[in-house]
């Protein structure tokens, strides 16, 4: 131990220099607000160094389904029978108005309407218009907000899932759940304040890169934790084979006591967030399991949730491991669900999606309704972008496909802040254009945040000179789907 002390000692480098020369002003500054031996969790920001929200919070967890891939409004949610009456007919221009097109269709020389081969059916008191894809959500569906009218730039893939994620299309910026734990800190200390689950819902669809949950320029123990299936939910948690508990804690007491010593030496924050990342890891080898421990669950959950949910990876079950994280206060729990392509063969992969997600996602608001917990948690079901009015490809009597169609799309919401039962936005009788209310994804950002006591504006990160935040320079509070 004492050599190490002495190493750490005579350590110098270009960081050190710097901290002890022409940045040891700057280096003494940040300390002054660097607590140590605090919560880590906790974080500092010029407009909210207490880690305190901004104003009374409605939302206290958030769950966000995100289907990524792109789902079919039209095959979901977005009723229009001009498409089904005038299917195979041509897209008029004046409705297309020379739209930016991906590469799989701009050299379309035609482009026929393609009517959903789905019925549709209003539910509830609210009367929204749901498919018969999904019988469950349209149980539900005085439960839910419909937007109806989000629209983004991005038009590929990967850009609009960061776009949604970060606020930004090209890769780098923190993600939402980073930016609520730097924002919010975490009111569970024995399991991360923003958890990953993977599900797939067919083969094929659009990889996921870790960065969608990671945590950018932010300090590190923001970034989210990615609870896989199987024996070992999180990787590397597990001590070595032969290492005690004692041990364990024994040689985390003396790591700590050196990294601080590094601190004082080099003034880094990465150094407290290392500490902050070992100790978490430490508690999570109790909470983790327990959390994820799904075999007590009384026989009705499951029947609730599907036979899928028995089946762990699956939609499923991770919908019913994030009522359990729910329950444990973890703040921000992103589910992503691979699949929702669907360039071709759009009636028979859309049924399979649908399949895999309807009934669970339905039951999540249910079980959380039941239990308390939907009066300060917020769900979020939806995708990157939606799709085209118009096949990709020959259209025939049972068979189609959908290009990407960032201009309109579908999603919806549920729980605390949100009003009940209505649908907001609307798109034009093929679909194609907003006519009414539109929702930039960056005013999805910035009422997400304000539910949860952020204002949007104020939580920032001064980054290589410039004061980065979720929005951007950009978004607006969608007020009148607020409770």
């Amino acid at each position: 131990m004492e050599n190490l002390k002495e190493n750490i000692n005579f350590q110098s480098n270009r960081r050190a220099f710097l901290s002890k020369t022409s940045l040891g002003i700057g280096a003494a500054a940040l300390a002054s607000i660097i607590n140590p031996v605090k919560s880590f969790a906790k974080p500092f920001t010029s407009d909210n160094p207490l880690g305190k929200p901004h104003f009374a919070p409605k939302v206290k967890r958030v769950i966000y389904l995100f289907q990524s891939g792109g789902p079919s409004q039209l095959e979901l949610f977005d009723y229009k029978p001009t498409l089904q009456n005038r299917n195979g007919e041509q897209l008029p221009d004046s409705v297309r108005g020379g739209q930016r097109l991906t590469g799989m269709t701009a050299h379309q020389k035609s482009f026929p309407m393609a009517g959903s081969q789905f019925k549709f059916a209003q539910h509830g008191q609210s009367g929204a218009w749901v498919s018969e894809l999904m019988p469950h959500t349209g149980e539900i569906a005085d439960e839910l907000c419909f937007i109806k009218t989000m629209h983004t730039e991005a038009i590929n893939h990967d850009p609009a899932i960061t776009f949604f994620q970060t606020g930004s299309q090209q890769a780098g910026r923190p993600c939402i759940g980073s930016w609520l734990s730097y924002g919010l800190g975490t009111d569970n200390e024995n399991l991360p304040s923003f958890c990953v689950l993977l599900s797939r819902g067919r083969e094929g669809g659009q990889p996921l890169y870790s960065r969608l949950w990671g945590n950018g320029f932010l300090p590190s123990l923001h970034q989210g934790v990615q609870f896989r299936s199987g024996v070992n939910p999180v990787l590397y948690l597990n001590d070595p084979e032969g290492m005690s508990k004692t041990s364990r804690r024994r040689m985390l007491d003396y790591l700590k006591e050196l990294h601080h010593l590094q601190y004082e030496k080099i003034m880094d924050p990465e150094i407290n967030t290392r500490i902050a990342q070992y100790e978490m890891a430490y508690r999570m080898q109790t909470s983790v399991p327990e959390a994820m421990d799904i075999s007590n669950e009384p026989e009705y959950i499951y029947e609730m949730y599907g036979e899928e949910s028995r089946k762990p990876g699956t939609f499923a079950a991770n919908c019913l491991l994030a009522r359990r994280l729910a329950e444990r206060d973890v703040k921000f729990i992103q589910l992503y669900h691979q699949g929702w392509d669907q360039h071709g063969n759009l009636p028979n992969d859309i049924s399979t999606m649908a399949k895999s997600t309807d009934q669970s996602s339905a039951a999540l608001i249910k079980d959380l309704k039941q239990r308390g917990l939907l009066e300060d948690t917020l769900v979020i079901w939806g995708g990157e972008f939606g799709r085209t009015n118009y096949s990709q490809g020959k259209l025939t009597k049972t068979n189609y496909g959908r290009d990407h169609h960032p201009r309109c799309f579908t999603i919806w919401m549920a729980g605390a802040g949100i009003k009940k039962g209505i649908t907001y936005g609307e798109t034009d009788d093929y679909g194609y254009n907003i006519v009414k209310n539109p929702v930039h994804v960056h005013d999805f950002q910035a009422t997400l945040m304000h539910l949860l006591g952020i204002d949007h504006e104020k939580l920032t990160f001064k980054h290589q000179g410039r004061r980065y935040r979720l929005t951007d320079v950009h978004g607006n509070l969608v007020k009148d789907i607020l409770a």
